[in-house]
C-alpha cells in the first residue's frame, strides 16, 4: 500500500468510526431535564411583598429573588437603602439556594473555628440572616434575599412576607 492510499484508508476508517455510536443509546434516553424554577411574576410578587413589609416596619432594604441556580430574577431596592444592600441581598439568596437552607440557620452551622467554618470564605457566601429558600412541592425553585434592615431577624421576617405572598402559587407548583 502506498503512503497516499494508506492515509486515505486510515482517514476513511476514522470517519466511519466517528460517525457510528460507540455505545448503544437506550430507546428511552431522556436528553433534557425539566426542572421547576420560580417564574418572573412570582419573583416580582414576592419581592414587592417583602419590600412592602420592610417599609411598613420602617426598614429600607433591597430584595432579590434568585432562581434555583442562584441567578437573580428580580431585584428591588428602596431608594434610601444602603449602597451595599443589593449585592448583599444577592449573596444571601444565593447562599440559601446553594446550601439549601435559611442563612440564619447556617450562621451557627458555619461558626468560625468549627468544622464547617471554612464555608464562610467561599466566594458569594453571606452567612447572615435574610436569605431564604423558595420551595414548591418539595423542590427548590429559588431563593429570596433581603438586606438593609437593622437585624437579620427583620430581614428574615420581610423575606417570609414575600414567601407568604406567593405561597398558594408555590403549593400548586
Amino acid at each position: 500500500m502506498t503512503p497516499r492510499i494508506f492515509r486515505a484508508a486510515a482517514g476513511a476508517a476514522l470517519a466511519a468510526a466517528l460517525a457510528s455510536p460507540c455505545v448503544a443509546q437506550p430507546k428511552d434516553l431522556k436528553a433534557v431535564d425539566r426542572v421547576p424554577t420560580v417564574t418572573f411574576d412570582a419573583a416580582l410578587a414576592a419581592a414587592q411583598a417583602a419590600l412592602a413589609e420592610c417599609r411598613k416596619r420602617g426598614a429600607t432594604v433591597a430584595v432579590v429573588v434568585v432562581d434555583r441556580s442562584g441567578v437573580p430574577v428580580v431585584m428591588l431596592r428602596d431608594p434610601l437603602a444602603g449602597m451595599h444592600t443589593p449585592e448583599t441581598a444577592v449573596r444571601k439568596a444565593w447562599t440559601a439556594v446553594s446550601f439549601r437552607g435559611a442563612t440564619t440557620e447556617l450562621v451557627g452551622a458555619t461558626a468560625p473555628g468549627g468544622p464547617n467554618g471554612g464555608i464562610r470564605h467561599l466566594p458569594n457566601v453571606a452567612m447572615v440572616g435574610g436569605g431564604l429558600m423558595l420551595q414548591s412541592a418539595g423542590s427548590l425553585v429559588g431563593g429570596i434575599g433581603v438586606s438593609g434592615a437593622p437585624s437579620g431577624e427583620l430581614d428574615d421576617a420581610c423575606g417570609n412576607a414575600g414567601i407568604r405572598a406567593i405561597r398558594d402559587a408555590l403549593e400548586l407548583g
